[in-house]
């Protein structure tokens, strides 16, 4: 039983985290989103979207984007558009209600909406009436499930004052992510994101009075001028918040690929060692003070239904993170938005000029994505039972997939070995499980069951699992 698996996270020693520390993907997907090609395009992606037996009487999920930001964050890796011009909003609303309705009128299925999920960029660089118009737009083309549903929405405190609270609340809104990174202001400064604690508070505040009934609060650990004595202060202001869910992300430095992050002077990153400590020391605290380890970088009060998902085995991940709600078709609106539909993944244009030239044209905007096959059907089940629940059952997915689990994944078992002999993972005639002390490490214990990292001879660059 999924119940069974340990509940705890236990704190490995240093050595051991330095030693299977490495580049790795987060699993939002398998195949990850750098797998997809060009080749599976608006063509090749809207036949699913009209597939009864594909798109049926389920719920959808639905994502939809919101690139821009008043200002720039520099340690930001998100697909942002950086502007003052409040006018850029109304021509990408229209943009999306065009998208909506050809995603819409394509469905052969069903179009109620059990989970909505603005994210960005920043949201609430929209003005009230411009959310307003939004929802409406939704709620013209889908059947959004007010009562039943979670709709929840990332905001930026600095842009999402006590009245664009309540005006969220009154749309239906009933989570919400707050984005906080770090309270000290040195810290702030060195990554251009000044948030008073006072400004967070009252939009937690606002959120509490209005009806909420989760708050989740983003942590980012290994930005310039961060210490273990730094931090510790900022959790303290955490705590005293007590969110529903708190977020702890881990800094990945990649200025090659992220310019914004060129602006960041590397010297005043903290070292590996100091960075580890915070890491170990968040971990500490907010698993003391009640928040149960969900895995990765995810923590919620024993109470939070993300905490009773995953007792009850109904977990799960999606590009959003973890989530509640049972495994379900995910309809992606907005400029590089990713969908989930049957055995495809598809992503759409990730540069504006070329996400609205599709839509002029009278085409879906993707640009990219995958279909699955068999083999990737059943490593996906395998990641993301591990990714979720910390174990994995052999006899389901041998039943779901028609495969000897012992003989298909021979190789992947030998691989194991290191893990289980240093502790990390469990292994028997039935389950794999992970143990409190390999959960840190869970994605390297997943990356053994990815077909392209072990077929891959070109370098990947993915962000380091510590």
């Amino acid at each position: 039983m999924l119940s069974d698996a340990p509940a705890d996270v236990a704190l490995p020693d240093a050595d051991l985290l330095r030693r299977f520390d490495m580049p790795g993907p987060r699993y939002t997907s398998y195949p990850t989103a750098d797998r997809f090609v060009e080749a599976f395009d608006a063509q090749a992606f809207a036949p699913w979207l009209g597939r009864r037996e594909t798109m049926a009487a389920a719920p959808l999920s639905l994502y939809v984007h919101v690139p821009f930001c008043n200002t720039v964050c520099y340690y930001c890796a998100c697909n942002k558009v950086i502007t003052r011009d409040r006018g850029r909003a109304a021509e990408y609303l229209q943009a999306l209600a065009i998208e909506a309705g050809l995603v819409s009128e394509r469905l052969a299925g069903s179009r109620r909406v059990e989970q909505l999920h603005l994210g960005g960029g920043t949201p609430t660089f929209l003005a009230d009436d411009e959310l307003r118009r939004l929802m409406a737009t939704l709620d013209a083309h889908f059947e959004l499930d007010a009562e039943r549903g979670e709709l929840s929405v990332e905001v930026d405190p600095r842009s999402c004052g006590p009245g664009k609270v309540r005006v969220l609340a009154e749309l239906g809104f009933n989570r919400i992510s707050v984005g906080v990174q770090d309270f000290d202001p040195a810290v702030q400064r060195a990554v251009n994101r000044l948030q008073s604690f006072e400004t967070t508070q009252a939009t937690i505040d606002a959120a509490r009075a209005s009806g909420f009934k989760s708050v989740n609060l983003d942590l980012i650990y290994g930005l310039p001028k961060q210490s273990r004595a730094t931090f510790a202060r900022t959790l303290d202001r955490v705590l005293a918040l007590e969110p529903d869910r708190v977020a702890l992300y881990h800094y990945a430095h990649l200025p090659e690929r992220f310019k914004p992050q060129r602006r960041i002077a590397a010297g005043e990153l903290p070292s590996a060692q100091e960075k580890m400590g915070i890491m170990l020391d968040a971990i500490a605290r907010l698993t003391a003070a009640g928040y149960r380890y969900i895995g990765m970088d995810h923590f919620a009060k024993a109470g939070d239904e993300l905490a009773r998902a995953q007792a009850l085995g109904r977990l799960q991940r999606n590009f959003q993170g973890y989530s509640t709600r049972p495994d379900c078709d995910l309809l992606g609106l907005g400029v590089s938005a990713i969908s989930k539909v049957g055995p495809t993944y598809a992503q759409n244009a990730r540069e504006l000029d070329d996400y609205y030239d599709r839509l002029r044209n009278g085409v879906l905007p993707t640009a990219r994505g995958v279909l699955l096959d068999r083999d990737d059907l059943v490593r996906r089940a395998v990641i993301m039972a591990l990714m979720c629940h910390f174990a994995v059952s052999k006899e389901a997915i041998e039943t779901a997939h028609l495969v000897s689990f012992d003989e298909y994944f021979s190789r992947e078992l030998a691989a194991l070995r290191d893990f289980a002999d240093a502790g990390l993972v469990e292994t028997n005639g039935e389950w794999i499980t992970v143990t409190p002390k390999g959960k840190l490490l869970v994605r390297a214990i997943a990356m053994v069951f990815d077909r392209y990292l072990q077929n891959d001879q070109r370098v990947r660059r993915y962000s380091r699992i510590v």
